[in-house]
């Protein structure tokens, strides 16, 4: 389960503000010979505690400790304010020093008690239990709290030594309960993040490093431990967030500074090979991709998305071969991958493969039947599939499914020469003029960028059937004609 740190100070806020407030049920403000400017500071830090501004505040204790120095109640009103900013810290020696003041003060004793069992300091903790036990037989709290010392000992006694033993999920169990009762114990949280780690646990080993970040002053290990899980999960952004932490707290920090530079790198990459793949600037995105890879070959997340981009844009870019690989690859390291499943039958369908695109696309739905983009090309690929069998536009001009503007045109100028009716004579005449409407039909799709696309999609823009149930000549359904009326509108110079 993941510990909200947040809602824990807030509670903690919470609690000792009403310990503060309800002093008076005491009679702890009733203090014979205070100084009245002490005696206003300690009215004013009351009334801003209520307010809840905690840090204003503590401003007016500290004036009323060094106001009366000699006055125990200053001392454990500014350590109530300590451990309600979470200065657990600070408060243990305003608390000593109540104890110290006025050792029968037992609610001053429960309370470092409290306190010393939340930074895990268990002995330290029974010690003061124990006096308030014996000055108050009847305090059910101080009992309670006696009673729990030992097992807790015993736990954490024994997940040390299961530790050593490398038997990380017994370790896991066994610091629940200790580091529910103890959450200050920066030590307990270290070894279960540890173990979490050890069982590739990352998300929930950072639940328990964050903690102690906040525990400890200055923590750059524990902000350069969080970025360094998160970069081996995979994200990037959040890693660059940690580490920048560190470098707060350090700005010289090595460790921190070259992991640093790297994150950096890699979140710029990855950045611009996703923007090239959106912007359709697939050669480019095939360059930065591998660039990826060469900054980080090791992080299987980061390797996983270099790969992923290389394979869609390769398959993009009508890199057959390239794409089969590529996707392949990425399946085989994420079986589950849906858009390198889709991206690989993409390829498949420019290789004309329309029966493995279409059982590629059916593994792919059998995994997320709802994806929009899996039933889109499962669509496109049954349409080739069942187009193949009729007039291919490429095969008829003779080009690659990803063959430019300009070389459609050069095809077509030189079969149209070839097969131009003029030039045939008898019954090889018809032959030609059939060959030639193909010829024409082709390249009025494959240069008009709307058409292409349709019959890229499995559509024939020409074909009547499919056009709202029309009948007849597709191009003259077309209004389009490339004899003229009766007869050749244009002659070919063949000398």
């Amino acid at each position: 389960m993941k510990y909200d740190t947040t809602d824990y100070w807030a509670r903690l806020v919470r609690s000792f503000t009403v310990l503060l407030l309800t002093c008076d049920i005491y009679n702890f403000n009733v203090v014979e010979g205070v100084n009245p400017e002490v005696e206003q500071h300690l009215e004013m830090g009351k009334k801003l505690l209520a307010a809840g501004q905690l840090a204003d505040a503590l401003s007016h204790y500290h004036a009323a400790v060094d106001g009366d120095p000699d006055n125990y109640l200053t001392y454990f009103k500014r350590a109530t304010v300590f451990l309600a900013l979470g200065k657990s810290r600070s408060a243990l020696p305003d608390l000593n020093k109540v104890v110290e003041l006025k050792p029968d003060f037992t609610a001053a004793r429960m309370q470092r008690g409290n306190v010393l069992m939340k930074q895990g300091k268990l002995a330290e903790a029974l010690m003061d239990f124990t006096e308030v036990i014996n000055r108050e037989p009847a305090n059910n709290e101080a009992i309670e709290k006696a009673e729990i010392v030992k097992p807790l000992r015993e736990s954490i006694e024994q997940a040390k030594v299961l530790f050593e033993q490398r038997a990380y999920q017994d370790v896991i169990v066994l610091l629940e309960k200790p580091i529910e009762l103890c959450p200050w114990d920066t030590d307990l949280r270290e070894m279960r993040a540890e173990a979490y780690i050890a069982q590739g646990e990352y998300f929930k080993a950072i639940s328990d490093i964050r903690p102690t970040a906040k525990l400890m002053p200055d923590n750059t290990k524990a902000y350069m431990k969080m970025s360094t899980l998160h970069y081996q999960m995979g994200e990037e952004e959040e890693s660059l967030l940690q580490i920048r932490e560190c470098l707060k707290l350090d700005p010289d920090h090595k460790e921190c500074h070259n992991h640093y530079k790297k994150v950096k790198k890699l979140v710029k990459q990855l950045q611009e090979a996703q923007e090239l793949k959106n912007n359709g600037n697939h050669d480019d995105c095939i360059t930065k991709a591998h660039s990826i890879l060469k900054t980080e070959s090791n992080v299987m997340p980061f390797v996983l998305r270099a790969k992923s981009f290389i394979c869609h844009c390769q398959a993009q870019s009508g890199k057959v071969d390239e794409a089969l690989k590529s996707c392949s690859e990425v399946i085989q390291i994420d079986p589950g991958n849906i858009d390198a499943m889709v991206d690989k039958a993409e390829a498949l369908m420019a290789n004309e493969d329309y029966e493995s695109a279409i059982r590629e696309l059916q593994e792919a739905q059998e995994i997320d039947q709802n994806s929009r983009r899996v039933q889109d090309a499962l669509n496109k690929a049954q349409k080739l599939q069942k187009q193949s069998k009729k007039r291919d536009y490429y095969k008829i001009l003779g080009v690659k499914r990803n063959a430019s503007k300009k070389e459609i045109l050069k095809a077509y100028r030189k079969l149209a020469v070839k097969w131009h009716p003029d030039k045939h004579e008898g019954p090889e005449k018809e032959k030609a003029q059939k060959v030639f409407i193909d010829l024409a039909a082709a390249k009025e799709v494959l240069t008009d960028p709307e058409k292409r696309q349709r019959f890229d999609n499995g559509e024939d823009p020409l074909d009547p059937e499919e056009q709202h149930g029309g009948h007849g000549n597709p191009f003259f359904h077309q209004g389009f004609n490339p004899f003229g009326n009766g007869g050749f509108t244009f002659k070919f110079n063949f000398n």
